[in-house]
């Protein structure tokens, strides 16, 4: 099995991948960094459901996004989801199709394609070139391409539209709030605060914007999160009461680990993974999307 206590994915010492755990881990389309041959992750049907990879036009290129959203005829209030290091890879599309499941157009697009395939790689090293190569200035292109997407599309409201992210992604999340005035709402899972994976000086950390929120984000974070202190936790805290952000918040999960809602890797914690869920739903709702 793989150890997986970084914040931001393993290192080579940490993969002890079983022949089982790879074959497994392959067949699934999950990353190969992360993967625990004991794994049961959440499998989500695609009935009433239409799923679709598409290519949408960034500024330099055209790159793919998988997009899940319910088939019955209306508009529907949209989710930006932004993935982990690895990519869009099995979990991150489970997870569209669990929103989907809850009433959502959910559109996840594909920021590494230009670099590689990280899901398919378990050299962390390596995994991390490619993740440094998505700049601020590309990630925020990509996502105003996947919005700009949704909004030639009958069934998408994006009039009702939210971003989530998880590890690198909830990292985007903050920054995207920070950036976009037509979002009504974020959910940060376990992304860095202070700190960047990126040696682009142009780029900025999360903490950085707090003042430029321009929506309520919760933040879930892990107690156990040995990549993301409780430190940085409580001085995000501390930066949201400084600039009057008295509708974002954040909460820390006790004994959890950094992960915790990932149920590919042994990190994975059950009731704090269904609490955020619920949680987020419930944030999503309270400011109307």
């Amino acid at each position: 099995m793989v150890t997986l206590t970084r914040p931001d994915g393993t290192r080579p010492e940490d993969v002890h991948l079983s022949r089982r755990g790879l074959t497994l881990a392959l067949t699934g389309g999950y990353a190969l960094a992360a993967w625990s041959a004991e794994a049961e992750p959440i499998k989500t049907d695609g009935v009433n459901m239409v799923q679709s990879l598409v290519q949408i036009k960034a500024p330099d290129r055209e790159i793919p996004a998988f997009i899940a959203r319910p088939t019955k005829s209306g508009k529907f209030p949209v989710v930006v989801l932004i993935s982990e290091i690895f990519g869009l890879h099995e979990y991150i599309r489970d997870t569209a199709r669990r929103l989907a499941k809850a009433g959502y157009v959910v559109i996840a697009p594909d920021f590494f394609v230009r670099a590689g395939d990280p899901s398919t790689m378990t050299d962390y090293p390596a995994i991390m070139k490619i993740v440094a190569t998505a700049s601020d200035a590309q990630v925020g292109g990509d996502i105003d391409a996947a919005i700009t997407y949704l909004k030639a599309q009958p069934w998408a409201d994006t009039k009702r539209m939210a971003i989530t992210g998880y590890c690198w992604g909830g990292a985007v999340v903050w920054e995207t709030v920070a950036r976009r005035p037509d979002l009504k709402a974020g959910v940060a899972w376990y992304g860095r605060i202070t700190s960047g994976m990126s040696p682009d000086p142009a780029n900025k950390n999360p903490i950085d914007v707090v003042g430029e929120l321009k929506a309520p984000v919760l933040g879930l974070y892990a107690e156990k999160d040995t990549g993301i202190p409780l430190t940085d936790v409580e001085k995000m805290k501390a930066a949201l009461k400084a600039a009057g952000k008295t509708n974002s918040d954040i909460v820390v999960y006790p004994g959890a680990q950094h992960g915790f809602h990932a149920d590919y890797r042994p990190s994975y914690n059950k009731e704090a993974a269904e609490d955020g869920w619920a949680k987020m739903l419930a944030f999503f709702k309270t400011n109307g999307v």
